[in-house]
């Protein structure tokens, strides 16, 4: 593409541009869900959508979670394709009937005779003394479903090709962006419509000391430690997983046979979540005594999200935390 082709674009202002291209050629596609209309729910990842394309495709509802996303997955198996947006991933539990129970299991039910294309887009939306029930990203648990597809964008080009993807996508996809991400930016070229299918993680930075792994906005946290990292002579490959369900090992895999040291960052839990997976599968499929040093993963403290400033200051991983648990790594792991 030419360098007029290219903008610099951030996250928001990369998904908005995803939802602007989706109404505008495919009549097919409408947006469901609370506070479509206000940026205190959406940021300006929806600013005067409902302006342009009207209030019957950019629909904003009463607080139903479960009703809105059931509403959808009619609308689905009618021929639309249905963009559901819950402003908190933490809410949108109350509509895990209507996605685990039913969109989720209907094509495999009816013998891939019905294709719900349902889109839910989640928003992680943490910091700011918000609290526990207002700062959890819970995608590990969605990731334990069969039949539904998790994407989590790092990175703005993402943030606004894989919601086009995971529209077009004839299966269920649970799409979670994070507004801890919303200022990254980047020069895009104009939208590419991928097959979601093929997706999946993606080397970021190359390096040949340590394998660093995240999504989400963990990934940004990998990409700044690994500049860091740098500083001490430590070069590291980061890897953006993308789509968290179904998990493609190769590039993964490919990596850590490079590297092998493999340092997992979530912005979850550690007890049966996503860090503890991409460990797990790695270690199936690397021979025993391959890796340098046992791998390891940065997750948040076995507690509910903290109110206070100074406590969240301790709560949340950075990129000091990464650099120092990679480089201890190096020290325990002798390097050639």
């Amino acid at each position: 593409m030419s360098d007029a082709e290219r903008k610099t674009t951030n996250y928001c202002q990369a998904i908005l541009e995803a939802h602007h291209y989706l109404l505008d050629r495919y009549s097919d596609v409408f947006v469901i869900g609370q506070g479509l209309w206000s940026p205190w729910y959406v940021g300006d990842s929806m600013k005067d959508l409902d302006k342009h394309y009207g209030r019957d495709r950019v629909m904003d509802t009463p607080v139903a979670e479960d009703s809105t996303t059931a509403i959808a997955a009619g609308a689905a198996l009618c021929g639309y394709r249905p963009l559901v947006v819950h402003p908190r991933v933490d809410f949108m539990i109350l509509a895990t009937n209507s996605l685990v129970n039913q969109i989720a299991k209907w094509s495999h039910m009816l013998g891939g005779q019905a294709h719900p294309s349902v889109t839910i887009r989640g928003i992680v939306n943490r910091g700011g003394e918000q609290g526990a029930q207002h700062s959890q990203s819970l995608h590990s648990w969605f990731s334990h479903v069969p039949g539904l597809r998790v994407v989590m964008p790092a990175t703005a080009r993402d943030a606004r090709d894989l919601l086009v993807a995971s529209v077009l996508c004839r299966d269920p996809v649970l799409y979670i962006d994070d507004r801890w991400c919303y200022e990254v930016e980047e020069d895009l070229n104009p939208v590419s419509e991928l097959e979601l299918a093929e997706e999946g993680p993606k080397i970021l930075r190359e390096g040949s000391d340590i394998t660093l792994i995240g999504s989400g906005y963990s990934t940004q946290l990998c990409l700044e430690a690994a500049k860091q990292l740098e500083g001490e002579g430590i070069s590291s490959d980061v890897i953006d997983l993308r789509v968290i369900n179904p998990l493609k090992y190769e590039r993964i895999v490919d990596s850590v046979n490079r590297t092998r040291r493999l340092l997992v960052v979530d912005g979850s839990w550690s007890n049966c979540g996503l860090a503890g997976e991409i460990i797990a599968g790695v270690s199936e499929r690397t021979p025993p005594g391959h890796l340098k040093t046992s791998p390891r993963r940065i997750t948040l403290p076995a507690a509910p999200a903290p109110t206070s400033g100074p406590l969240e200051e301790a709560y949340y991983p950075k990129p000091a935390d990464i650099r120092d648990s990679a480089v201890e790594m190096l020290r325990n792991g002798h390097r050639h």
